[in-house]
């Protein structure tokens, strides 16, 4: 379980694929506060650290997580927003994540305002339900509030410090991202929908 509060950024240094697996090495400064079989936030996707090295930790991703997040497209050199697990001995400045993806979306617009950045995302209209005024979303593994709500998108709006802490800097118009929606929202929504 996470907050959506990015601790740092890594870096993709390594990618293979087997069989239908892919695996990735990342650089970061919290490699060497890992711990084999740790749960660690990548991009918002909770993966299990299986080998570390000097200054890099690796992980797996298999078919399942492939075919509903952005990781086949993740090659040598690309920025990764890191998160370790919650500690329940602190506060949750976020909202409550669990790394499990429900869908990608897509940058369908980018303003810079000087001074702060917006963003608009358009998701499959099957999760409409899934989002509200003012509610949070975790994109990318960062924990952001939603408005301006369409039947297929929404905005978020990024402050300086987000910006320049996380990978979100690096989406433009047409970047994949990976969406989790509101745990809390879902098991509300299956209550009154039954779906």
């Amino acid at each position: 379980m996470f907050t959506g509060i990015i601790e740092a950024t890594g870096t993709v240094v390594s990618v293979e694929n087997k069989g239908t697996n892919r695996i990735f090495w990342i650089a970061s400064p919290l490699a060497q506060e890992l711990k084999i079989d740790q749960s660690i936030s990548h991009e918002g996707v909770c993966l299990t650290v299986d080998a570390l090295q000097e200054g890099l930790h690796r992980v797996t991703a298999i078919e399942e997580t492939l075919s509903k997040t952005n990781l086949s497209s993740w090659e040598t050199g690309r920025s990764v927003n890191l998160e370790r697990c919650l500690q329940f001995n602190g506060r949750i400045d976020g909202h409550i994540v669990q790394g499990h993806v429900d869908t990608t979306a897509e940058c369908i617009d980018r303003q810079d305002l000087n001074g702060s950045w917006e963003f608009r995302f358009r998701i499959p209209e099957i999760f409409y339900s899934l989002i509200i005024e003012k509610g949070s979303v975790s994109l990318n593994g960062t924990s952001l509030t939603i408005f301006n709500i369409t039947r297929d998108a929404f905005s978020v709006a990024i402050i300086p410090y987000t910006y320049h802490h996380t990978s979100i800097s690096e989406v433009v118009k047409g970047s994949m991202v990976n969406i989790e929606f509101d745990v809390i929202g879902k098991y509300i929504n299956r209550r009154e929908t039954g779906v």
